[in-house]
């Protein structure tokens, strides 16, 4: 067995055993109240960092003006509680529409 499988392998073995602790741990641990607060900050913050590096760069550099106003966009229209197809509709068409006019 190549080492390329083995690690396919470990990892598919790893992430069936996390999603099996989910359920079978449910109801058995409970977190303090603080814990949660901070799991769910967490989240946001790791969610947050992956829209900035995903809207701001491509290739290690600044992607252009464009592309993070239209990540803008689609943010203010997923705040406004728009459709989901409006919100990716709106991030792409503003996208599109900058960069037509050379706003790369």
């Amino acid at each position: 067995m190549s080492a390329t499988v083995a690690m396919i392998l470990a990892l598919a073995v790893g992430t069936y055993a996390f999603r099996l602790v989910g359920p079978a741990l449910h109801g058995r641990v409970e977190l303090p109240a603080r814990v949660q607060e901070l799991l769910s900050a967490g989240a946001i913050v790791l969610l947050t960092a992956l829209l900035a590096t995903g809207a701001l760069t491509e290739g290690g550099g600044f992607a252009g003006w464009a592309r993070p106003v239209g990540v803008l966009v689609g943010g203010v229209l997923a705040w406004r509680k728009a459709p989901f197809v409006v919100v990716v509709l709106g991030a792409a068409g503003t996208a599109a529409v900058l960069r037509t006019f050379g706003m790369a």
